[in-house]
This record gives C-alpha cells, structure tokens and sequence, in this order.
C-alpha cells in the first residue's frame, strides 16, 4: 500500500482523528475518549466524542500558537516536524498536567478529564498558564528508541 492509498484508507475509516493520536501512540498520554486501531502495520487512535475532539482541537491550536519560541519558529502555519510535535503534545499535557495535580506523573492517564479539570480550574482556555507549559515543552526529552542505553561492561 502506498503512502497516498494509506491516508485516504485512514480518513475514511476515521473520520475523527484524534488531535493528540502522536501522544497516545507514543504511550505517554491516554485518553477515556480514545478509540484505538490498526491499519497496515500502523496504529491510529479515532476521537468517540464530538465535544471532547473539539476542545482538544482548541488546546492543541493554542499549544502550538504559544510554543513559536520554545521550537525555535517564526510561525506553525505549516505542519510541524514529528519531534516538535511530540513536544507540544507530550510536554503540553504533562506541564497541564502538572498544573492541576500536587503529584508529577510521568503520564497522563486521561486527555478528556485533564482537559474538563484544566477548564474548571482556570475558567476557560484563553486563562490556562502558557508561559508555564512552553517551559516544560523547551525541555521535554523525546525518549530515543533507536540507540538504546547499552549495558556496562
């Protein structure tokens, strides 16, 4: 199957894609709302809630608005590279994160109720702390699967 055959294959069997689908597959974050499944060898995460997968589009827009200077850009008019974006979906939900709860966590077990915690306690999304979750963006550490640690000898 070629490139152009798997993203039309992908849109029409998900219809909803999940906006935070690269955290949830890279098993930091997850999501009661999330719906998993695989096409060819690869695993794409749909949305089961229209209100959730709105609010979500909201917070990962104003994530990538904010985070310009934390990934070094002018703008993010165009797509963002897989590592910039592991970044701002990663470490925007665990800075959230890390808002909301006493405890640090090194995942986020639910997208859907972090974000609903995130609205109440700071009212609306415009109010949520951006300074404070590009910091954890600008230093998040995208865990590097092809080299790794090898034992001493």
């Amino acid at each position: 199957m070629d490139e152009q055959q798997y993203k039309a294959t992908y849109n029409s069997i998900n219809p909803q894609r999940c906006v935070f689908e690269k955290a949830i597959n890279s098993r930091v974050c997850n999501c009661s709302k999330a719906q998993r499944f695989n096409l060819a060898d690869r695993e794409g995460v749909a949305c089961t809630s229209i209100q959730g997968l709105e609010r979500c589009s909201q917070l990962i827009s104003s994530l990538r608005n904010n985070a310009r200077f934390a990934l070094r850009r002018l703008s993010v008019d165009k797509a963002l590279a897989h590592t910039e974006e592991i970044k701002v979906q990663n470490g925007g939900l665990l800075g959230l994160q890390s808002k909301i709860e006493k405890h640090a966590h090194p995942t986020v077990t639910d997208i859907y109720a972090l974000i609903t915690s995130a609205r109440k306690k700071f009212n609306n999304l415009q109010d949520f702390p951006y300074s404070k979750l590009m910091q954890v963006i600008a230093t998040y550490k995208i865990r590097n699967r092809r080299n790794p640690p090898r034992p001493k000898k």
